[in-house]
């Protein structure tokens, strides 16, 4: 199976479809994740991460490549990339990461969905601390018992962001952001759109033809 990159806006299934790859024996590479754990470590880059997050700055491209290229180092599996690149400067750095590692067996998968669609999703999530997560706008999603969790019982909650206004912004500040990025995947043959309209299997099923 081939490599993946994920690009996908906001509440496009990015996730679960993730899970579905690690469970073929994917690497999941979080570009968040890498970030956490390496503050969480107290390397001396994460101590550095660590001073410029406190102060409300992005961290620099070239630290978070570094990140990226030490995790590649480490695994032979193939890997999931999610949230990287996230610029065209990203992209050029990721690119000739691949060149110096020969690494080409890959493909980049775009979930498209609508504003709309995504909303709906995101407005009517629910999730609960054991891991488990609802949607009330779809029957086959809700809670047996409104507001609480069929596996434990625990109450379930909704993410602070998930309103109407930030989550439109967040949407729409992607969509623009990734236009670029697209295209010169495109440009490289490497751009696959798939439909995240589609159920959960059908998106599993339409990846997995494309990764073979």
């Amino acid at each position: 199976m081939k490599s993946v990159i994920f690009i996908a806006p906001p509440a496009a299934g990015k996730g679960s479809q993730s899970s579905k790859l690690e469970d073929l024996g994917y690497t999941h590479i979080s570009a968040g994740d890498l970030l956490r754990e390496e503050i969480a470590n107290e390397t001396t880059l994460g101590v550095a991460i660590k001073k410029i997050v406190a102060e409300g700055k992005l961290v620099n491209d070239d630290m978070v490549h570094e990140l990226i290229k030490n995790k590649l180092l480490s695994i032979k599996k193939p890997f999931i990339l999610d949230g990287y690149p996230r610029t065209i400067y990203q992209t050029h750095l990721l690119e000739q990461l691949f060149k110096e590692m020969n690494i080409n067996d890959y493909e980049v998968i775009y979930l498209d969905i609508t504003l709309e669609e995504a909303l709906k999703r995101a407005l009517g999530r629910l999730t609960c601390s054991c891991g488990a997560s609802y949607n009330i706008y779809y029957d086959n999603m809700k809670p047996l018992k409104d507001g609480y969790c069929d596996k434990c019982g625990k109450e379930l909650t909704k993410r602070a962001d998930d309103n109407e206004e930030s989550f439109s912004v967040r949407f729409k500040t992607f969509k623009e952001n990734i236009q670029p990025i697209m295209e010169y995947y495109k440009n490289i043959n490497k751009l696959h759109i798939v439909d995240a309209m589609l159920s959960s299997e059908e998106i599993a099923d339409r990846i997995k033809e494309i990764l073979i």
